[in-house]
């Protein structure tokens, strides 16, 4: 049942445009209750995921509401789903080459902005 469910996002608000992009989502997502963790204000909350901290550090991470983690785009998949007047995006980055050319895009920006944050001291 929608309201029932909850979802638990790791993020790192030490890296400006993670922070913006969590606020910026945060008041989208509805359709279910979200705990959103600062890994930066709680270093420790990402025990709950068994995830290395400079690992979520560089990309988000999610639990969704089956208790399955994900991480980067599929993380953003699981927020999207939620997130009334979001669901195409959902549905668009899930189709198979999209998802895959999505992933690699991800991966791709997020190591590099991490590499910028460190370079910039935000941790």
């Amino acid at each position: 049942m929608a309201g029932d469910e909850r979802i638990k996002v790791y993020y790192n608000s030490a890296c400006p445009v993670c922070k913006a992009g969590i606020e910026g989502q945060k008041g989208k997502t509805t359709a279910c209750q979200v705990e959103w963790n600062d890994i930066h204000q709680d270093n420790a909350a990402v025990e709950e995921i068994g995830e290395n901290l400079e690992y979520v550090r560089e990309r988000l991470h999610l639990v969704d509401e089956q208790g399955i983690k994900r991480m980067g785009v599929d993380a953003f998949i699981v927020l999207w789903r939620h997130s009334p007047g979001e669901e195409w995006k959902a549905r668009l980055f899930s189709l198979p080459i999209l998802h895959g050319l999505a992933q690699l895009g991800y991966k791709a920006f997020a190591r590099l902005l991490y590499h910028w944050n460190k370079a910039l001291r935000h941790w």
